[in-house]
């Protein structure tokens, strides 16, 4: 049974729009009154980032359970993410990026097949599903499928969206997996160390999709896929 989900947010320069993604998650009423605490870690983002959280604490504390953690330098999504990950007390987690793009409303899709009792771990797909989707990059979609494609075929999973943000984790599974990867290797490696877990049961749901532009704030790029490549090889041959 889940008594509380945490919702891990890893943070950088999100100082004009965190308070949009934080009422949406306190706004989502979660099925079978789960309780939400949200992790915030602010990864020494250059702007008001931490003031900004700071006051929405002030303002809405009492409703919304909420940690701050705010690392001393910038060292990446995915080492805010461990960190997050570590500060857990749910018996379930998922990651939620600060930005506008993943519907917390959605966290109840997610949470389905492991309240109903066959899942350890749930991946909401982008890819799957008849959801809302922003249409935008035709490379970052090719760039997606392909960096599935080379995951599976070495986890001898059957994902259609290895990258996604939303992965809902059994928290005692999570805390054991010695993560490494500090910045976008993240979803690779996590990948493969969840597929290596003895007897674990993966499910994946169809989510909606509202992407940024570059303008708008999307930070991922070609590094990061070539970074993907080398983690998918590494993890998954030598790990």
């Amino acid at each position: 049974m889940i008594k509380k989900l945490s919702i891990i947010i890893p943070a950088y320069n999100e100082g004009a729009t965190i308070h949009f993604i934080l009422d949406k998650v306190r706004q989502v009423n979660l099925i079978q009154q789960i309780e939400k605490e949200v992790i915030i870690v602010n990864d020494a983002s250059k702007d008001h980032t931490r003031d900004a959280i700071e006051s929405y604490i002030k303002q809405y504390g009492k409703s919304l359970n909420i940690i701050l953690h705010n690392q001393e330098k910038n060292q990446g999504k995915g080492a805010a993410i461990h960190k997050g990950i570590e500060l857990a007390s749910g018996e379930y987690l998922i990651i939620q990026d600060a930005d506008l793009e993943y519907d917390p409303e959605e966290f109840n899709i997610l949470l389905k097949p492991v309240i109903d009792g066959y899942a350890d771990v749930v991946y909401g797909s982008r890819f799957m599903g008849g959801n809302a989707h922003r249409i935008l990059f035709f490379w970052h979609t090719i760039g997606n499928r392909f960096l599935t494609f080379l995951s599976n075929m070495f986890t001898n999973l059957n994902l259609t969206d290895m990258e996604t943000c939303y992965k809902l984790i059994d928290a005692s599974i999570a805390k054991r997996l010695k993560l490494k990867e500090k910045r976008f290797g993240f979803e690779p490696e996590v990948t493969a160390k969840i597929a290596k877990v003895p007897k674990i049961r993966i499910y994946e749901v169809g989510i909606s999709y509202y992407g940024r532009t570059y303008e708008e704030g999307k930070k991922i790029g070609a590094i990061d896929g070539f970074r993907a490549i080398y983690c998918i090889f590494r993890y998954n041959l030598f790990s």
